[in-house]
């Protein structure tokens, strides 16, 4: 039997998306609506890294009436990696079958999920792509349209990743793929913790896939987007790629 046919004769078991959130008090509750209704079967986790605007209490008491939201309190900032991560061990510990990243913005529009879900019966991680044919962005600036179409042109050539949109953080994983040793050694924060794990997940054999979305620039709040955020990036993705040339150990930890 293929893998393909493996992965498509296998359940999925239960959903957990993931929201990782600082300072979305304005864009929770719509967002988890949406959610809740387009894919009433899945379970939400709000990672919340103790926003001072009381995003955290109002993901509370959408907890205490929809026992299909769940929250996990941090005690403070410490990046969109750290927030998923420990979204990840939460939801693999509560043995979900599958994992999903989605922004708490908004730009990520719930109304797709269902299509990441349904690709997945045919991979291990479906990206939600912006820069495939059907993909698209609404109302993004110019100019972080340039750094996210040039973030993955870069990681595509430096890390020789098959995949368009290699910086997007829309994804389905199965929940094989983010095994322990996998967490563990993922090190990497804010922008450039979504190429490392594709990365990762590309090196590890695993078959990802990208479909179409449409990105929708967020109503409320700040982008976390940094100038430091961006630096980053770039010189641990030419790391990365130098490091790959060079023979350094599949596995080993990135630096």
């Amino acid at each position: 039997m293929s893998d393909r046919a493996r992965r498509e004769g296998a359940p999925r078991g239960r959903t957990l998306v993931i929201i990782p959130t600082y300072n979305e008090a304005a864009n929770l509750r719509p967002l988890i609506a949406r959610l809740r209704s387009v894919a009433p079967e899945c379970d939400v986790l709000v990672a919340d890294d103790n926003s001072p605007d009381g995003t955290g209490k109002i993901a509370d008491e959408i907890a205490d009436g929809d026992a299909q939201v769940h929250v996990l309190h941090r005690a403070g900032k410490e990046g969109l990696g750290a927030a998923y991560v420990a979204g990840f061990h939460w939801g693999l510990e509560r043995g979900y079958g599958v994992l999903v990243e989605m922004d708490g913005d908004g730009s990520h529009r719930p109304e797709e999920l269902p299509r990441l879900l349904t690709a997945l019966r045919g991979a291990d991680l479906v990206l939600g792509s912006r820069w495939v044919p059907g993909g698209r962005i609404v109302n993004w600036p110019r100019h972080r349209q340039l750094i996210s179409r040039g973030g993955s042109a870069y990681s595509r050539l430096l890390l020789g990743l098959p995949l368009r949109d290699i910086t997007g953080g829309f994804r389905a994983f199965r929940a094989h793929v983010l095994d322990r040793e996998l967490l563990a050694d993922v090190d990497s924060q804010g922008y450039c913790f979504q190429v490392d794990l594709l990365n990762r997940t590309v090196r590890a054999g695993h078959r990802v896939v990208e479909v179409p979305i449409t990105f929708v620039e967020r109503e409320h709040g700040d982008s976390k987007m940094s100038r430091d955020i961006v630096i980053e990036a770039l010189w641990r993705v030419t790391a990365w790629g130098l490091a790959a040339r060079f023979g350094k150990p599949a596995g080993a930890r990135h630096t």
